[in-house]
């Protein structure tokens, strides 16, 4: 029979430590868009894009049980970004 702390370290070792996001090219702004948690956020340039994505995530989650969203403790960010194919 599983004791608590088997039972805490199981619920430890299932938190991901990073919240995924995706890039993507708009008309007129770069558009971030997390996975896990529901934030979307946008920006002219891809460093706006990317703090403002930071931000976002940092008020989203402010206050709140991350294990509540499935997350370990100060969780990182890992981007993808959808690029078009240059015409060599």
């Amino acid at each position: 029979m599983k004791t608590e702390i088997d039972r805490r370290k199981n619920r430890m070792t299932a938190l991901q430590h990073n919240i995924k996001a995706f890039i993507r090219k708009g008309e007129d702004h770069y558009v971030a868009e997390c996975l896990e948690i529901s934030v979307v956020t946008q920006g002219r340039t891809l460093d706006e894009t990317i703090a403002n994505l930071r931000e976002a995530v940092a008020l989203h989650l402010d206050n709140e049980n991350l294990a509540e969203f499935g997350l370990a403790p100060n969780p990182t960010l890992l981007l993808t970004m959808e690029l078009e194919p240059s015409n060599a």
